[in-house]
């Protein structure tokens, strides 16, 4: 197991950095690297509009003083209801989607002309990286059963909140919406942005990637943001080294369940 997770950073790390190396080297003189600069710059372009534009509440204001049927009919669909919650979260992993998802396989499919699985899309390989998802599991869980006392845990989670009457009715459809947003954002950071600049960076695309991926969590717990630094770099050099995504879409989204139920089983939910 240590000579595993030895392989795991060190082999990783150094087999990037190789590769790297010899991209650079092979290139004559020096030209604008255009892919690059489209990930880099598409990248802040989509984190900043899904941080203001991803949430419904953002349209209020102007809505509010010039009503209207639209106004009504908006404000009637994503609000005041658990329906409209219900609404104006799928909004947001709307955003997420749209904009960590769709564009970016768009931008590899027809600016790029590359493979999706080049980017993470794919199973192959990965049946052997399963000891980092089970430690990964093993501890974290103890963490967020500890977290899911705190009030500043409490107050966040779960994102949404049914009723006891209607939990199986909405919180099912959430959680299947919830893991298509937890597809998208390893897609985006662990995907577009770490496999697409790894031929430049090497290994340190997975330290480039990591630091918008901690600035989205911003506003959620403290500890949540400082884990998601550690989070970002593992789950990091687990794609570099599978070249795939999926076991980092899956600890993210088993680690998201156990949070959502921690959460309710706090509150005497299931009680």
């Amino acid at each position: 197991m240590k000579q595993y997770f030895k392989e795991f950073f060190l082999k990783t790390w150094r087999e990037s950095e190789e590769e790297s190396r010899q991209s650079i080297i092979g290139q004559n003189g020096f030209s604008p690297n255009l892919k690059i600069l489209i990930i880099l710059v598409y990248a802040a372009v989509g984190i900043s509009i899904t941080r203001y534009f991803g949430n419904t509440a953002i349209f209020l204001p102007s809505l509010i003083v010039n009503p209207g049927k639209f106004g009504w009919w908006y404000c009637s669909f994503f609000f005041g209801t658990e329906t409209g919650k219900f609404h104006s979260m799928l909004f947001w992993i709307g955003m997420i989607v749209t904009f960590y998802l769709i564009i970016p396989v768009l931008i590899i499919k027809f600016i790029f002309r590359e493979k999706l699985s080049d980017y993470g899309f794919r199973l192959q390989g990965i049946a052997k990286d399963y000891p980092i998802y089970l430690l990964m599991l093993g501890v974290m869980l103890p963490i967020v059963f500890l977290a899911s006392t705190t009030q500043a845990f409490q107050s966040r989670y779960p994102l949404f909140h049914p009723s006891r009457e209607t939990f199986m009715h909405f919180f099912i459809w959430w959680e299947l919406a919830y893991f298509l947003q937890f597809v998208a954002v390893e897609f985006f950071f662990r995907g577009f942005m770490l496999h697409g600049t790894r031929s430049r960076f090497g290994f340190y695309s997975i330290f480039i990637m990591t630091i918008p991926y901690c600035l989205v969590h911003f506003g959620k717990p403290f500890g949540e943001t400082i884990a998601a630094i550690f989070a970002g770099i593992i789950l990091g050099t687990l794609s570099l080294k599978s070249r795939s995504i999926i076991l980092g879409i899956l600890i993210h989204f088993s680690i998201a369940i156990t949070m959502d139920v921690f959460a309710l089983w706090r509150i005497g939910f299931f009680g």
